[in-house]
């Protein structure tokens, strides 16, 4: 179940209504929380005022109208007694005297809670203090406030924490509309106080461009406070006196959107899924995340929820869906890379980049980086000595590639063959050389980098390493060969995220060299040390050998950014990859990932300099320190206690 793996699923509900038609308006909020049950959510939010209407203006303080509200709320709990749902609910309430603008927190058939709006807007259209009044904290009075509901004592006051019994980490904080617009929300100390999900019930018109303002505030507060954040506002059915009202819904989760309506729809059940397991996870790790423990805890259970998960994870997470992002993104990371190669030039006063060129990917993306650096830094590109070194496994197709791509950026071309320096380095340590083992292959990788060393020494230059960082997680990479550089410039690039940076290239510049990168792009992923076949195809396939890189790179992404675990990554790439990937292959490569992910640390340990560009990178000085002798049994045996569907 979802619910296993931190999923809680929530709705943003803006019901049909009638202005100060108390029973009316509870009879569509009833409806709309038995159809919240039916599709297993959990969290249910309905507007500010939902029972009587935000636009009821002077006839709050009509005795009838909060008497009758009260009493509807009652009825809708006990109705929902078995829904599983934790709702709240917006009604005026009479507390000590006094009129107050409340939610109302309700499950398993009773009111849990009243929390009372802080901030009362009284500008513009606005003017609730006309009716209502604020509620203010002070002197720990929150603590000891209640109001008596038939035989219940129900808690009364902002300061109020909804825990969840049965689900690990999820805590609701509730604030009430404007109080997201004031200077410091309550929903800051309420998440400090452990609120992993904030709700909000609100009453927000339309004028032109509030819509996308209010859209980032939802979304900016979720990613300032670590939390789920569900907002829901009044609809059309409010009185259009002097306001519309657009029945805005929005789900945000950590700065972002998950989920979000049309406006002015007759009614809306939005629905998403807010992973509070990701946001206990990212809080812990964000040491200037403050906590704090002054907060009244109401206990609730809810129903778990069987239903397949509503949100959709891509299957790119590195990679950007929109094409507009994407560009925008492809630029600002070939814009990071280039700078901080230029930065790294500058400093080292090198005469000279030299860059070993294959025809693959990740060569290809160092080299454009490479030309860029240099136009930067305002040298010629001929400067750039761009070194092919074919061996037992280079084919034509790749080395034509190589030749012609270090034609089009205008680089220095150089070519060394190291078959000679091979079989006479066999020779000296005795290899048989037609025995293909790694001895054979690693042979290779060291000569060239061996190669480029010197080369770069004799020049004057610095080697530009260009591996990725999927390699590197996967550790398929040569110790002291193609894993050493002077400057790595994709070592935090991982391999799906290449392919796109080097279409976005071709696609911006055109000709030749879009040909030439289409060509690399469609050329298989290998790093040809061993023999082509027999028609002279690549015979070594890297994807055939330690598994699809779309998948380690989603396996990467959601282990080392959020710290799942194995059992929860497996049941997103099932999720995420169906129809791709039937789960035993998942579930065959997840164990290959964990088990070179951990053996291969020592390589990352001594990795050379490289700038991060995203979220997710293993350099030993950055984001990620691991000892090298680490054991992977309790992450690998968690995936064999994994029972596959039939």
């Amino acid at each position: 179940m979802a619910t296993d793996y931190g999923f809680v699923r929530v709705a943003a509900v803006t019901p049909d209504m009638r202005v100060a038609d108390v029973k009316y308006n509870a009879g569509r909020i009833a409806e709309k929380l038995e159809e919240c049950a039916k599709r297993g959510v959990q969290i249910a939010v309905f507007p500010e005022l939902a029972l009587s209407g935000y636009t009821c203006s002077d006839l709050f303080l009509q005795p009838l109208l909060p008497a009758a509200c009260l009493q509807a709320l009652q009825t809708i709990a006990e109705g929902a007694k078995e829904s599983g749902v934790l709702a709240f609910i917006g009604l005026p309430l009479v507390f000590a005297g006094k009129l107050y603008n409340v939610a109302a927190a309700v499950c398993g058939g009773k009111i849990l809670a009243f929390v009372p709006k802080r901030h009362l807007p009284n500008y513009g259209e606005f003017y609730e203090q006309r009716q209502f009044t604020a509620w203010r904290e002070s002197d720990g009075q929150d603590r000891e406030c209640f109001v008596t509901v038939g035989a219940e004592r129900v808690p009364f006051g902002g300061n109020i924490l909804l825990c969840a019994e049965n689900i690990p980490d999820l805590a609701v904080g509730c604030e009430i509309c404007e109080d997201l617009w004031s200077t410091v929300p309550p929903s800051c100390a309420l998440a400090r106080q452990g609120a992993t999900v904030v709700v909000n019930l609100s009453a927000s018109n339309e004028v032109i461009g509030k819509k996308e303002y209010r859209t980032m505030l939802v979304q900016s507060q979720s990613g300032r406070c670590i939390c789920g954040y569900v907002y829901a506002s009044s609809g059309i059915g409010e009185s259009t006196t002097d306001a519309v009202f657009g029945g805005h819904c929005l789900i945000a989760e950590n700065g972002t959107l998950l989920a979000e309506n049309r406006l002015f729809e007759k009614e809306t059940l939005l629905l998403s899924e807010i992973d509070v397991q990701k946001l206990a996870c990212e809080r812990r790790k964000t040491t200037t995340f403050e906590t704090e423990s002054s907060v009244r805890r109401v206990s609730f259970s809810v129903r778990p929820c069987s239903m397949p998960l509503n949100r959709r994870f891509s299957r790119t997470p590195f990679v950007p869906s929109d094409g507009k992002e994407l560009k925008e993104r492809a630029d600002l990371i070939l814009a990071m890379q280039a700078n901080a190669l230029a930065k790294r030039l500058r400093h080292t006063g090198a005469k000279c980049a030299v860059v070993g060129i294959s025809g693959g990917l990740d060569s290809t993306l160092a080299l454009l980086v490479t030309a860029r650096a240099f136009d930067i830094v305002g040298r010629p590109r001929k400067e750039i000595v761009a070194v092919t070194m074919p061996g037992f496994g280079t084919t034509s197709r790749t080395h034509d590639n190589a030749l012609r791509l270090i034609d089009c950026v205008g680089a220095t071309s150089r070519e060394i063959d190291i078959t000679k320096s091979v079989l006479c380095h066999f020779e000296d340590i005795g290899q048989d050389r037609e025995k293909t083992d790694v001895t054979y292959e690693n042979a290779q990788a060291r000569m060239r980098t061996l190669i480029l060393m010197d080369v770069a020494n004799k020049e004057g230059g610095l080697v530009i390493g260009t591996g990725d960082l999927s390699e590197l997680a996967l550790g398929w990479c040569t110790y002291n060969g193609d894993h050493m550089s002077m400057y790595a410039v994709n070592s935090s690039v991982p391999k799906t995220l290449v392919k796109y940076l080097v279409k976005a290239v071709g696609t911006e510049t055109g000709g030749e060299l879009q040909t030439v990168l289409e060509d690399v792009l469609n050329t298989e992923i290998s790093p040809e040390l061993l023999p082509p076949d027999k028609s002279g195809k690549i015979a070594q396939k890297t994807e055939d050998l330690i598994g699809p890189y779309e998948l380690h790179d989603f396996f990467l992404y959601h282990v080392v950014r959020w710290g799942f675990s194995p059992k929860k990554v497996f049941f997103l790439a099932r999720t995420s990859f169906a129809g791709a990937y039937d789960e035993k292959t998942v579930l065959k490569w997840l164990k290959n990932f964990y088990r070179r992910f951990f053996s291969q640390q020592f390589k990352r340990s001594c990795m050379p300099d490289g700038v991060k560009i995203g979220s997710v990178t293993l350099s030993p000085r950055a984001d990620w320190r691991m000892p090298s002798d680490a054991q992977a049994t309790l992450w690998l045996s968690e995936l064999e206690n994994i029972t596959l569907s039939d």
